[in-house]
């Protein structure tokens, strides 16, 4: 990477600290240092010493660390000043080296140079926010996995397994006039199902880890009084949600999130379904509804004196998302603590109010999302690495009926886009839009 502008930011948290670092990146790391310390020092050693501003003065005591070009964090000269962690101390020093020609660096703007100059790849240069990011021991382990290259190992090993493939595939064509058919021995066929598999495998593991990272939103649903925000209360040990005897009491959507196992559970309390004259009540019913088209898991709560739950209360089309049913306050009726199979649904008999049947719920929750309580396995991954395994399941899929129909030119297409997407995962092959998106979500400093 070819790039002449000098980036410096506060790589430490904003606000007051023992020690905050400024971080500066760039060509002119080394005539910075050597105005703001009096020398550029030697390659990653400490050296603690004065910070100076350009006319002379003292701005600061503190340890200085240089790392050259490319053997750094983002493959150029890199500058560590590390100071008394004040607020107006870091940005004395962050004016100071902007006086001498840094820019202030956008948000992520170390990570993607990082990237650019080959210091890592795209999953990698993401693992760095999700460790940042990460809100539990077991994300963290995940992402530190994906920081390692676990990730991208499995992901160029089916891309270069694709590219092979293809390759000989188009051999084949050029040698289509021999008697022997190279397609036919089943063998290629053998690898194109391997591949298939092995990309589900992946993205089963991909999948999960969406959840450990984003969390699983549950959405808790159900006719006023029904105990919704009781059950809130219940699964946060949060008196998060007004609870009353009065019908129509939560007027909006609250949203609070706990860890189950390490997952983190996104509880979304809404108002109560049913129909209503009053405006503002047939607001928080709209968003409630919009609340259930988004959820991963429905929670749909009903009274145990009403024997039954009303599933008419849901919006159409929700056969595709998990619905629990919530039989609460049954203390009322004295009915039994527990789990039971209704039709096609799971019923649990709780009461809210005195928390009986939330581990059972929990444990059904920990149950849907499939996480194992180590996280084995599991890589922690984004939206967009679901959106490109899956397509290049699908291509992979399609070759296989390509194959079937001797198709050959459409068997190498279909292998060719396959191995697209998923370079477009390690960003071997990703558009300036792509990487304007994923690195503006990072924090400054990184």
């Amino acid at each position: 990477m070819n790039n002449a502008t000098t980036i410096c930011a506060l790589a430490s948290a904003l606000g007051q600290g023992g020690i905050g670092v400024v971080r500066v990146s760039g060509v002119l790391v080394g005539e910075i240092a050597e105005k703001m310390l009096g020398h550029v020092p030697k390659a990653r050693y400490a050296h603690y010493g004065s910070f100076f501003h350009q006319d002379g003065s003292e701005i600061d005591k503190g340890v200085a660390l240089f790392f050259p070009a490319p053997h750094s964090f983002t493959g150029e000269d890199v500058l560590e000043l590390q100071g008394h962690g004040g607020i107006v101390v870091m940005r004395l020093l962050l004016e100071a080296t902007m006086s001498l020609g840094a820019a202030a660096a956008d948000p992520g703007e170390f990570s993607k140079r990082a990237f650019l100059n080959g210091k890592m790849d795209l999953v990698q240069a993401e693992a760095v926010a999700d460790i940042i990011d990460a809100s539990s021991q077991q994300s963290a382990r995940c992402a530190l996995r994906s920081l390692s290259g676990e990730f991208s190992e499995q992901v160029n090993t089916l891309t270069q397994a694709l590219i092979e493939l293809r390759v000989f595939v188009e051999a084949t064509i050029d040698f289509s006039d021999e008697e022997i058919d190279f397609l036919a021995s089943g063998e290629v066929k053998k690898k194109i199902e391997q591949i298939e598999t092995d990309i589900q495998d992946i993205l089963s593991a991909a999948e999960q880890g969406v959840i450990l990272r984003e969390g699983l939103n549950v959405v808790i649903a159900g006719k006023p009084n029904a105990g919704k925000s009781s059950l809130l209360n219940a699964l946060t040990q949060v008196p998060s949600a007004i609870v009353t005897d009065i019908a129509g009491t939560t007027r909006d959507v609250l949203k609070e999130t706990i860890h189950i196992n390490g997952m983190p559970l996104n509880i979304i309390d809404t108002a109560g379904l049913r129909a209503s004259e009053d405006k503002v009540e047939q607001e928080g019913i709209k968003r409630a509804y919009d609340e259930i088209e988004r959820a991963d898991v429905v929670l749909l709560v009903f009274d145990a004196q009403d024997k039954t739950p009303d599933l008419s209360i849901l919006a159409d089309g929700l056969d595709h998302k998990p619905i629990l049913l919530i039989k609460n306050k049954v203390d009322l009726t004295n009915d039994a603590v527990g789990v039971a199979d209704v039709g096609r649904y799971t019923q649990l008999s709780i009461c809210a109010k005195q928390s009986k049947g939330i581990d059972l719920l929990k444990q059904k929750l920990s149950e849907i999302a499939g996480l194992n309580h180590t996280g084995e396995g599991v890589l922690l991954a984004r939206k967009r690495h679901i959106v490109a395994l899956e397509s290049a399941l699908a291509s992979v899929r399609n070759a296989l009926v390509q194959l079937d129909n001797n198709a050959s030119e459409l068997l190498a297409q279909d292998l060719y886009h396959a191995a697209q997407d998923l370079g477009s995962i390690t960003g071997e092959f990703s558009s300036d839009d792509l990487l304007g998106e994923i690195f503006s979500s990072f924090c400054i400093g990184k």
